[in-house]
């Protein structure tokens, strides 16, 4: 297994902050949903046992969903930036936005597509379930 980089970051406003074990070397998953779409939201998925968020960091939260409501798109109550949230794909894990990673620890984003809007068919072909399994995740090998 490569070796994880403790990844740091947050919202604008820096109320919410948390770290990540990831690569340096990342897969990222821009999503053409009706909300990552409008957001220009790119992220990467973790294992949840991957994130941790700071101390203090839980009263700025906010929950957002919609249609199925199993994706929790959680924001900063003050910014209103996502830096994070539970994506609908993998429930188990994390999705943290790429831009909202403090500069210095990822060294390249390799950007892979999903098609949000063809949720179903995306999530057969494109194998995203992995990215939060600890033992097949990319972000982690």
């Amino acid at each position: 297994m490569a070796d994880l980089v403790l990844h740091r970051g947050g919202c604008h406003c820096r109320r919410v902050q948390w770290e990540v074990q990831a690569l340096s070397e990342l897969v990222a998953w821009d999503c053409n949903c009706s909300n990552c779409s409008m957001r220009h939201n790119t992220n990467f998925i973790v294992p949840a046992e991957d994130f941790k968020l700071r101390e203090g960091s839980e009263e700025w939260l906010t929950v957002y969903t919609f249609g199925s409501h199993q994706a929790k798109h959680i924001f900063c109550k003050v910014c209103g930036i996502t830096s994070y949230y539970i994506p609908r794909s993998n429930p188990d894990g994390i999705a943290v936005t790429v831009n909202c990673v403090d500069p210095g620890t990822i060294t390249h984003v390799e950007v892979r597509k999903y098609d949000g809007k063809n949720w179903e068919r995306s999530y057969a072909e494109s194998h995203i379930a992995k990215f939060s399994k600890p033992e097949q995740s990319y972000n982690r090998q």
